[in-house]
């Protein structure tokens, strides 16, 4: 056991004539963790909660010291430190022009209706495109925040039909998982459970959880997503009694799709956890996914992650998250129907979604979206400056596309050497063959 500094034993004395004081039992926590102290930390952070529970901050320093990153929406705004810590190495974020002020006189309302009489033609064509439809793509990086902890939504009307593109991962979840689901007949004739797990991984904003939701549609499935945050709890055992009822939940909801997203969280190695609260979840997941005794029949569990390579191996026995699917960026009929969608309330003219697509190869769904973004806003900045309001045209989204790099890159980099040299059981050899195709290796 390491022996506390002389700060720390001040410190305690400090926190013990003030226990209520959630600041300075923070910064006590914080040296803790410094001086590698992580279970002591954790108690530090847990009575902190029991006195503010819905600080933000305690929570990640709790989640921090039990070895688990914060999610970016609950890092704490500012946590006492002994000494300011190194800051990391970001990106310059680029820097966006001020939107001048309009003219004098400017009529804002008479700038609206302009724009909402305009006549099409929207879109131009300059050769044969697909006919993809304006629906919500797979690769738009997600399905409908929000759903709550232990909670199924009823079955959706998105089915796989609203994917646009991506037409080799649509039959490789055809052949791999859905067909056997839709013949409940012929998997009793053989002896198929009526269950079964799928863990999707690859590049972020690609679209595994619109897919997942998608599957539940064609299931006719009702839907259920679970994140770490639904399940983590500060107080020993309760994260394992969540997961029991997030199960049950399911199972009770059965036929339903339940969608454990970022499963590295939730399952990560055991072997890097430095807190046994922790071991003991993935254990509890572990258990739950084995369904004893046919408890899981009509439960369909999908897992996706970015990192498949931090999941515990033993999630991927047979019986559990056995089969998976690499989710890519978007194709070009995928990127002509997700930019179809993030374009479709927007005012614009003559737009070549042909050309549009050559462009923006590469991009993830994600990517897409922040691309036509950029491009409305240099429409409306140069219809705030000159006073004229106009659509938005090739040239905007052309600019917009040269300044939007690839999200995926640091993805791919990453990847490739797991791919290469941690290869075992040919799990990433369509990673491999997709790199090869790319000319990334």
């Amino acid at each position: 056991m390491s022996t506390e500094s002389p700060l720390i034993q001040s410190m305690r004395t400090a926190v013990a004539a003030a226990p209520t004081d959630v600041p300075l039992r923070l910064h006590l926590a914080e040296l803790l963790l410094g001086e590698g102290l992580s279970e002591a930390a954790v108690t530090e952070a847990a009575v902190a909660l029991q006195h503010a529970p819905g600080d933000a901050g305690a929570r990640a320093l709790m989640m921090r010291a039990m070895g688990v990153p914060a999610p970016a929406a609950e890092k704490p705004e500012s946590v006492p430190a002994p000494a300011p810590e190194k800051p990391r190495t970001q990106e310059p974020a680029p820097e966006v022009p001020d939107a001048p002020a309009p003219p004098p006189g400017f009529d804002w309302a008479a700038a609206e209706n302009e724009v909402a009489d305009a006549v099409p033609p929207r879109f131009v064509t300059s050769g044969p495109t697909s006919t993809a439809p304006e629906a919500p793509l797979a690769a738009d990086g997600g399905g409908d925040p929000g759903d709550a902890a232990w909670e199924a939504d009823t079955p959706g009307t998105v089915t796989l039909a609203d994917v646009g593109g991506m037409e080799e991962i649509k039959e490789r979840l055809e052949a791999a998982f859905l067909a056997p689901m839709r013949n409940p007949e012929l998997g009793r004739l053989y002896g198929k459970s009526l269950r079964g797990g799928l863990l999707m991984y690859g590049p972020p904003g690609c679209g595994k959880t619109f897919i997942a939701r998608a599957v539940a549609g064609e299931l006719g499935a009702s839907f259920m997503s679970v994140s770490i945050n639904d399940v983590l709890d500060m107080w020993m055992g309760n994260s394992e009694r969540n997961m029991h009822e997030v199960f049950e939940t399911a199972r009770r909801q059965a036929p339903c799709v339940l969608f454990l997203d970022e499963i590295d969280a939730l399952g990560a190695k055991r072997s890097r956890m430095q807190h046994g609260g922790m071991r003991n979840t993935v254990n509890q997941l572990l258990t739950e996914l084995d369904g004893v005794g046919g408890a899981n029949e009509g439960v369909f569990v999908l897992a996706a992650t970015n990192v498949p390579w931090d999941v515990d191996i033993a999630l991927r026995r047979p019986g559990r998250l056995d089969r998976t699917l690499l989710v890519l960026p978007p194709d070009a009929p995928a990127r002509e129907a997700n930019l179809r969608y993030h374009l479709r309330d927007r005012p614009i003219e003559s737009v070549d979604l042909g050309k549009l697509v050559k462009v923006t190869e590469d991009l993830s769904g994600a990517d897409l979206a922040h691309l036509c973004e950029s491009a409305s806003e240099r429409a409306l900045l140069d219809s705030a400056r000159t006073g004229v309001v106009r659509m938005i045209d090739m040239k905007d989204l052309l600019g917009a596309a040269k300044e939007v790099r690839p999200s995926t890159d640091p993805w791919f980099a990453s990847a490739r050497n797991v791919a290469m040299f941690a290869n075992e059981g040919g799990m990433y050899d369509e990673l491999l063959a997709y790199l090869k195709r790319k000319r990334k290796l």
